[in-house]
């Protein structure tokens, strides 16, 4: 199987672009590349696809890096990052001042709970650290007066449009996308991305004074359970397959109750207590299910009517034609208690089908 190439976050891509804008301010020479600090203390360089100066007397520079994501599915691959740097006011004059700014397509933070303040770009703390680091480099490598003010905008032209493939809306970042990465790093086909966004959505949540959360694994469950209980937009959390990580930081956050929306081959995933429900981690052993289901109680009989379906959604089909809705219950029970297991919350276990209605619940009225 091919290894799967790793890329570089939207943060260290702005980083890189601000040390070249910033040398191209400070030295008057443009760059082809430029070489920054990581994190874990290894460098990085990376290609320009612009440096140039902005505005009249030279009095800004420009740079722009082009986002490599490596093999990882991001919707920000191959997006443009830009920064453009000039000179602010430092009064002060104890040393070197940098201001980092939002641009076009950098969303704003409207909501409490995220490591970035209201009205603040939604530039999160290590991008920032990195934007930092890298232009103090350039102060250095510049031969410049460190008692001075930089002010560094960073800038995503696609931003606002790529930010309506993202959850961006729900966690109160308005007008463009977040500027990410803890390690500047993408891992392909990682946890994080998805992680981050679990843990960020209930941050909001919680700021937002909720109790109760929703724990959806795609939109059709999920709008299915939020129009029938009718709770802010920021209780929603969409956990994808996710599955035991969503639940132990729900008992992080202390929420109340826990209210899980989900279609019936996740559902069956939870009853048989697989923590992350992806097919790629496994696909469901009709086998297994089917020992699962007489574990519950089901009749040989009815078992043996079952043998043969090729997939979850095809036993679903049989029950149903057969009436056996006490077992797709038994099911969403079962799902249910090992949630409780492990988040130790009262969970409430919603069965949505592919019209996005709630067919079975653990609820006592729907």
């Amino acid at each position: 199987m091919k290894k799967l190439r790793s890329g570089y976050t939207t943060g260290a891509c702005a980083a890189a672009a601000a040390k070249a804008a910033a040398l191209l301010l400070l030295s008057g020479t443009k760059q082809d590349s430029v070489e920054i600090p990581f994190p874990d203390g290894s460098r990085v360089r990376f290609s320009l696809v612009s440096s140039d100066f902005a505005g009249s007397g030279k009095s800004a520079a420009q740079a722009a890096v082009i986002k490599d994501a490596g093999d990882d599915p991001d919707v920000t691959n191959g997006a443009r990052i830009e920064a453009s740097v000039c000179y602010g006011e430092n009064d002060t004059k104890r040393g070197a001042l940098l201001r980092i700014l939002g641009g076009v397509g950098v969303g704003t933070v409207t909501k409490r709970g995220l490591a970035v303040q209201v009205g603040e770009p939604a530039i999160n703390p290590v991008p920032r650290k990195m934007i930092r680091d890298a232009v103090s480099e350039a102060l250095v490598e510049g031969k410049t007066n460190q008692d001075c003010c930089l002010d560094i905008t960073i800038s995503i032209p696609q931003g606002e449009e790529l930010a309506e493939k993202t959850l961006n809306h729900r966690l109160g970042i308005v007008g463009g996308l977040s500027v990410l990465g803890t390690t500047g790093i993408v891992r392909p086909i990682s946890a994080d991305a998805w992680t981050a966004t679990i843990t960020a959505s209930m941050d909001v949540a919680r700021a937002a004074g909720l109790t109760d959360v929703i724990l959806s694994t795609g939109r059709t469950s999920e709008r299915a359970v939020q129009e029938h209980l009718g709770l802010p937009e920021e209780a929603q959390v969409m956990m994808g397959d996710y599955l035991h990580f969503a639940l132990q930081e729900a008992a992080r956050h202390n929420f109340h109750r826990i209210h899980l929306a989900a279609m019936w081959a996740k559902v069956m995933k939870g009853g048989m207590k697989i923590p992350q429900t992806h097919v790629r981690n496994g696909a469901l052993e009709i086998k297994a299910a089917l020992e699962f289901l007489g574990d519950l109680g089901c009749s040989p009989e009815l078992l043996q009517t079952l043998d043969g379906s090729n997939t979850a959604r095809e036993i679903y089909g049989r029950l149903l034609e057969q009436g056996e809705n006490q077992v797709i219950l038994s099911v969403c029970e079962a799902a249910r208690i090992y949630c409780q297991e492990v988040s130790g919350l009262d969970v409430i276990v919603y069965l949505v089908d592919a019209s996005s209605t709630i067919v079975a619940t653990t609820e006592r009225e729907v």
